[in-house]
């Protein structure tokens, strides 16, 4: 078989180096030759690429696509055709990474081509070209996370061969056109984070091989089908994030080997069909935020494999499944908050369990906080808008793994400097409870080592504001409403990657320190309601990305700082001080005399 491969290559390439002659084409190498019109269609999507500083397409240089080294294309050694193109950003966090431009049109040429992936530029935009039509071979089109615009085209129904498709994460519109139902051989499909809308084409029905569908993060309306329930292959359905409509199909309890299914952010209604307990496959299970009601199914209990439980913001009534204390094995997450559950106190089958996540926010809890045994696990907790009285000193002390702690809006009494907090926690919210004492002891070095949001607002905390130790992550820092006195600390500049500073009601003196306009990544910005005075300094016009300032009602003087978005603010930003003065307020006095004299 190797033998006669490599006498069919040498046919295939003398056939077309011959014919290359006759057109008295530049000689060039004969393991060039086939690639002659591969290499003009992809030199045509170089040519749209208006800028690229990925540095990939930097290597499309030479005659030789094949052998001579052009990244993210791959050949097949047999014909000597393109059959892969994978342009892929290797890092979703670097903005900077990116192409911009379009797709061409004379990627269609490819005829040989088996995989395109042109996914995570962010700025390639324009429409997906018809041409696509002509790729007949290709078996995975994925063109997610760019700016594509317009309608899925119809002429992709040509593509018989697809396995997998891929547009999750643009700017495409319309409806989803029932040509997709040509494509009996798709396994993945992904047309998540768009702004297709309508219902879901009957044609669905006739994928028969798919195994993954992923339609959410869209405008799509309308019932969710029966007929999905005939896709006997599924293992991942995600509808969240729509405005769909109804009840849960019964149907959709007929698909064994679904493993993950999210219906939330929608406006589903009814109850949550108790022949949901037959999806014994299933390991993630998302209803939260729709309008369900009634009580949830005992028939859940029976889900051997469920690990994520998340039914939040329904209203779904008591009393909880008694058979949850000795079912759901494998549970590790479960999201109960906001529905219309009395619980009074947290299930012994939940505090006694080996959890990952537990968020019973808004749940009519009261009383001191919950025991945990098994502490050592937890990762995240929220039992935030409940009736918690008592301390909060000792609570978090087992909790060796936490790293989101909520408990907002209750009744808690404690001072703040005795709360033990476990080292690796990120994110701390006890905003709107009775707490008091100092904040410097959260904020210690060992503490603070991966803290990125703090919100202690609503409280009765006095004492200064903490100095701030280089190599902080501090990203949100919420202490308004509060009994704090004392000056901003000058350390406030080592917090480079602050985004939220709020102290507003407080008992804050002294100025404004020049260093706060080095925090360049600043979006929010309230010094409001305090006893601050000085000049509001021009460095903050560092600051580009502002979106929200106040410096209403302290005793600021001079003018400010002239320059966006500072002179664009409303006037109520600065409303209620010493003497300020400059737009977005009258004018400083004797500015008009010096344009005058000018």
């Amino acid at each position: 078989m190797k033998f006669l491969t490599w006498v069919f290559k040498i046919l295939f390439i003398l056939t077309f180096f011959h014919l290359f002659s006759l057109a008295q084409e530049p000689q060039v190498a004969p393991e060039s030759i086939c690639a002659e019109a591969d290499r003009l269609a992809l030199l045509g999507f170089k040519a749209k690429i208006l800028k690229d500083t990925t540095d990939m397409l930097s290597s499309w240089t030479g005659k030789d696509c094949c052998g001579g080294g052009w990244e993210g294309i791959e050949c097949d050694p047999a014909t000597g055709r393109v059959n892969r193109l994978i342009l892929q950003k290797p890092s979703e966090r670097d903005t900077s990474i990116y192409m911009k431009g379009i797709i061409s049109p004379t990627l269609g040429d490819l005829h040989f081509l088996e995989t395109m992936i042109i996914s995570g530029m962010k700025h390639i935009g324009g429409t997906i070209p018809v041409s696509f039509s002509n790729l007949t071979r290709l078996q995975q089109l994925i063109l997610d996370d760019n700016s594509l615009q317009g309608y899925i085209p119809s002429s992709l129904g040509h593509l018989s061969s697809l396995q997998t498709l891929s547009l999750g994460g643009n700017h495409l519109s319309g409806q989803i056109p029932s040509i997709i139902g040509n494509f009996k051989n798709l396994q993945q499909l992904s047309l998540a984070g768009n702004l297709l809308k309508g219902p879901m084409p009957i044609a669905f029905k006739n994928l028969g091989n798919l195994q993954s569908l992923d339609l959410s993060h869209n405008l799509l309306s309308g019932l969710v089908p029966d007929f999905l329930g005939q896709l006997q292959n599924l293992t991942y359905l995600d509808l969240s994030s729509n405005q769909l409509s109804g009840q849960i199909p019964i149907p959709l309890c007929n698909l064994v080997k679904l493993s993950f299914l999210s219906l939330d952010h929608n406006r589903m209604t009814g109850r949550i069909p108790s022949q949901i307990g037959k999806l014994k496959a299933l390991t993630s299970l998302s209803l939260s935020f729709n309008k369900l009601t009634g009580q949830i199914p005992e028939s859940i209990a029976g889900l051997p494999n469920l690990w994520n439980l998340s039914l939040s913001r329904n209203d779904l009534l008591d009393p909880l499944p008694i058979a949850f204390s000795k079912g759901l094995p494998s549970l590790l997450s479960i999201d109960l908050s906001y529905n219309n559950f009395n619980l009074v106190t947290v299930p012994e089958w939940i505090r006694n369990r080996e959890l990952s996540d537990v968020n019973l926010a808004g749940c009519k809890l009261r009383g001191t906080l919950p025991n945990f045994t098994r502490t050592d696990s937890l990762n995240s907790i929220d039992l935030s808008d409940n009736a918690f009285t008592d301390g909060i000193s000792n609570f978090f002390a087992r909790m060796s793994s936490l790293q989101k702690a909520k408990i907002s809006n209750n009744r808690l009494k404690s001072d703040v400097s005795m709360i033990k907090l476990p080292d690796g926690i990120s994110s701390l919210d006890l905003h709107s409870n009775q707490l008091f004492g100092s904040l410097s002891r959260v904020l210690s070095n060992k503490t603070s080592k991966f803290l990125e949001a703090i919100d202690v607002s609503n409280n009765q905390l006095s004492g200064n504001i903490p100095e701030f130790a280089n190599g902080l992550n501090l990203k949100v820092f919420n202490l308004g409403n509060n009994k704090i006195e004392g000056q901003i600390p000058t350390s406030i500049s080592n917090l480079d990657k602050l985004e939220m500073f709020d102290i507003s009601r407080n008992q804050i003196t002294g100025t404004i320190p020049i260093g706060l306009g080095s925090l360049v990544k600043l979006q929010w910005l309230d010094l409001s309601i305090n006893i601050i005075s000085g000049k509001i300094p021009d460095s903050l016009l560092a600051i580009e990305s502002l979106r929200h300032a106040n410096f209403r009602a302290n005793r600021l003087c001079g003018e400010i700082p002239q320059g966006r978005p500072y002179n664009i603010f409303s006037k109520a930003a600065y409303a209620h001080n010493l003497c300020l003065c400059g737009k977005p307020l009258p004018p400083c006095k004797g500015k008009k005399q010096e344009k005058l004299g000018q």
